[in-house]
């Protein structure tokens, strides 16, 4: 491990001494840009280290032939801290070094459905949109809707937003699946409990870099705006279809204020999902990250569940039960989050996963 971690700290400081020489092409500093961000938090971690270890070799050094045992106890408690600092740093950095997904850096576009449950599954996809909003402010990201079709009764059938950021995709990369929510619903005049859900898809955005997709291959079809029940909101044809006629994918758009604006964001939708679609191709054929129960999720798999009544959340994956419902809806999603990293990175350092 310290063989590599010496090896990674030569090359970021080769990687910053050619970014300071100022004669760099804006294609080869932005690469040397990314790679040397994926590599400096364990370089930094590891400069950390080492000056813990030169601390703890002094101290010990400094104490041989020390008669006076009040300072030996002083100084022995000071070796235990240090030892204890260097198992902490050691077990981060065993973290740090393990293998990176290369989308983990991307910002994201999601898509939240209503599904099982009809009016109530759509109320639901809205309280999923409000609660990644939350959480997204929270921490500092930028939600952008590319496009959105209300419910009749409120929420969304469907709404498709862009989240970006730092490090997103690493974040809510486990988000994609079926939630299942348990609730009284508003026009229930027995008050029983009922059933409904909804699905989410979390897709890494596509970089400009990665492949290219021609405008030969687009079908570009315009149609005016809509509301809940198609009711037009708008007497132009400002919102866009595009279609990817070698693959059959298609997307829609229509939140911006312009044709233009609705084909530059249906564009990257559009990109985005062909490029899903290859990392799904890619999944299928390892294997591998598809078995693992966290990962990138099946939409057909119900991976977490809401109570209402109990103000409960569970997470099937991981066995995961809070009584925290009502903060995690208000964007304290990390309360999940957080403990389904843990237990990837656990996963991956017993090898269970590769």
């Amino acid at each position: 491990m310290y063989d590599r971690l010496e090896i990674m700290e030569k090359q970021l400081q080769e990687m910053q001494d050619k970014l300071s020489t100022g004669t760099l092409g804006i294609k080869e500093m932005t690469k040397l840009l990314k790679e040397s961000s994926a590599i400096q938090e364990a370089v930094e971690m590891y400069r950390f280290y080492k000056s813990k270890i030169a601390e703890l070799r002094d101290l010990e050094q400094m104490i041989k032939g020390e008669k006076d045992d009040e300072i030996l106890e002083m100084a022995q408690l000071e070796i235990d801290n240090l030892n204890e600092t260097l198992d902490i740093t050691e077990e981060k950095l065993k973290i740090l070094l393990l293998p990176k997904d290369p989308n983990d850096e991307k910002n994201v576009i999601m898509e939240i459905k209503g599904a099982a449950g009809g009016d109530e599954g759509n109320i639901f996809a809205g309280d999923l949109f409000r609660m990644y909003s939350k959480y997204a402010e929270a921490v500092g990201w930028k939600i952008e809707i590319l496009n959105a079709m209300e419910g009749a009764m409120g929420g969304y059938t469907s709404i498709e937003f862009m989240i970006s950021g730092k490090k997103v995709y690493s974040q809510l990369k486990y988000e994609s699946g079926t939630h299942r929510v348990q609730r009284v619903p508003e026009t229930e005049s027995m008050g029983r409990v009922h059933t409904s859900t909804a699905t989410v898809l979390v897709m890494p955005e596509a970089e400009e870099l990665e492949f290219e997709i021609k405008w030969e291959d687009i079908r570009f079809d315009t149609f005016n705006s809509s509301g809940p029940g198609g009711q037009s909101v708008n007497t132009t044809k400002s919102a866009v279809r595009l279609t990817h006629i070698p693959t059959n994918t298609a997307v829609s758009c229509q939140e911006g204020k312009s044709q233009h604006e609705n084909k530059d964001k249906a564009f990257r939708l559009l990109k985005t999902r062909i490029f899903d679609a290859m990392i799904e191709e890619q999944l299928a054929k390892e294997g591998a990250e598809r078995k693992s129960l966290i990962g990138r999720g099946d939409r057909s798999e119900k991976i977490r569940t809401y109570n209402y009544p109990q103000n409960r959340v569970s997470d099937h994956r991981i066995g995961l039960t809070l009584q925290r419902l009502d903060v995690i809806m208000e964007g304290k999603i990390e309360l999940i989050l957080e403990p389904l990293q843990n237990e990837f990175q656990k996963r991956q350092l017993t090898g269970e996963m590769k």
